[in-house]
């Protein structure tokens, strides 16, 4: 299975990350979300090809001092838990 994600833009809107960071934060969302979609578990719950217009997911516990790299870790994992309920 090939998946192909893109994310056009990543608001991060209260979020303790410096502006220069936002980019890194997006990668890391992109990479981890690809990641776990390829685990093939969407394919009884979501239509192939589906568009989701609005989700809802869990929250996540973010510390001051998060790297971006983790804190895209979270989200994915957030986002990928809404799309597997």
């Amino acid at each position: 299975m090939t998946i192909n994600l893109h994310i056009e833009r990543l608001i991060l809107d209260g979020l303790p990350v410096a502006s220069e960071q936002g980019a890194l934060v997006q990668q890391a969302v992109q990479r981890d979300l690809t990641r776990l979609l390829a685990t093939g578990e969407l394919e009884n719950a979501r239509p192939s090809g589906g568009t989701v217009y609005c989700l809802q997911t869990t929250g996540i516990q973010v510390a001051q001092e998060i790297s971006p790299a983790r804190l895209g870790e979270q989200i994915a994992a957030a986002v990928y838990g809404g799309l597997v309920e």
